[in-house]
C-alpha cells in the first residue's frame, strides 16, 4: 500500500509524492501533463523488491502550481523528494519530460550532497532542436487557451504508436492535467530561446556527469536519430542507448515486464 506525502519545494511549491514497497530505492518521474499514476504498471512490478518513490511534478497531478516550470526547479523538486524520503543511492527513472528532469537531477545530485546510483531516460531525446521546431510551428495554437489542448492531444496521439494497448491509451489520457500555464511554462525555453542557446543549456546541465559519472541508460521507442548515441556519449561517457523498434513514446507501458527486467539488469 502506498504511503502519501507532501513537501514544500525551495520556492514553496507543494510537491505530492508517495512510497511503496521496500528495498533499494527507485524514483519514477512522469511526463508532461501526466502524473505519478502513469507509472502504475511499472510500480506494481518493482515494489516487490524495491522501495518505489513516485511524485507529481509541479503543476501536475496532486502537486501545486508554481511561478516557474523551468528544468532547474523541477530537478530540484525531484532531489527534494529524494532527500525527504532518505533515499540514499536512489535510481532515477524518468519518461518524456521526466527523462530530462531526472537527467538534470542526476547531474546536480552531488552538488547538494545527495547520493544517486543511476539514471534512466525513457524516450526523451536531449537534442531538442527538432522538438523545438515542432513546438514553434504550433506556437499560435499553443498560446491560445481555446486551442492548446488540441495540440497536446494530437501530439500524444501521434507519438503513442500502434503497440500501446487501447486501454492503456485511455488510462494515461484520463490522468492528464493539461493546464495552459503549465504547458507554456514547461516549453517556455523551446518557444523563446534560439536553438543554439537551448543546446548550450543542455550542455551546461550535462557537464555534471563528467565531474561525477553515473551509469546512464536511455531507452527509446521512437528512434532518436542517427548519431544520437555518439552525441550523448560525448557528454555522458557512461551512456548506453537502446531503441525498441516500433514501441512508440511509451515503451515502458507497451511491455512493462520487459522494461522492468531491463532495469534490473542495468542496476545489477
Amino acid at each position: 500500500m502506498a504511503h502519501q506525502h507532501s513537501i514544500s519545494a525551495a520556492d514553496g511549491t507543494s510537491i505530492a509524492w508517495s512510497t511503496t514497497g521496500s528495498g533499494d530505492p527507485v524514483v519514477l518521474v512522469h511526463g508532461i501533463t501526466e502524473s505519478a499514476a502513469s507509472w502504475d504498471p511499472v510500480t506494481e512490478r518493482l515494489e516487490v523488491d524495491h522501495e518505489v518513490i513516485t511524485l507529481d511534478l509541479r503543476g501536475h497531478g496532486e502537486s501545486g502550481g508554481a511561478g516557474t516550470y523551468g528544468l532547474e526547479a523541477m530537478a530540484g523538486d525531484v532531489l527534494a523528494v529524494v532527500a525527504a524520503a532518505g533515499a540514499t543511492g536512489a535510481h532515477l527513472v524518468g519518461h518524456s519530460l521526466g527523462g530530462i528532469v531526472v537527467t538534470a537531477a542526476g547531474a546536480a545530485a552531488s552538488t547538494v550532497g545527495l547520493d544517486v546510483s543511476s539514471v534512466v531516460d525513457v524516450d526523451q531525446s536531449l537534442q531538442l532542436g527538432a522538438f523545438k521546431d515542432q513546438i514553434v510551428a504550433a506556437e499560435v495554437m499553443l498560446r491560445d487557451p481555446d486551442q492548446y489542448r488540441a495540440v497536446v492531444d494530437a501530439m500524444f496521439e501521434m507519438m503513442s504508436g500502434e503497440l500501446l494497448p487501447p486501454d492503456e491509451v485511455a488510462r494515461v489520457n484520463a490522468l492528464r492535467r493539461a493546464e495552459h500555464e503549465v504547458v507554456l511554462g514547461v516549453w517556455e525555453l523551446l518557444l523563446t530561446e534560439p536553438a543554439e542557446r537551448i543546446a548550450a543549456t543542455v550542455d551546461e546541465v550535462l557537464a555534471g556527469y563528467r565531474a561525477h559519472p553515473l551509469p546512464y541508460l536511455a531507452i527509446f521507442g521512437i528512434d532518436p536519430g542517427e548519431g544520437y548515441e555518439d552525441w550523448l556519449s560525448q557528454r555522458i561517457p557512461s551512456a548506453t542507448v537502446e531503441s525498441w523498434a516500433d514501441h512508440g513514446h511509451y515503451p515502458h507501458l507497451v511491455d512493462p515486464e520487459r522494461f522492468v527486467a531491463r532495469l534490473r539488469r542495468f542496476w545489477s
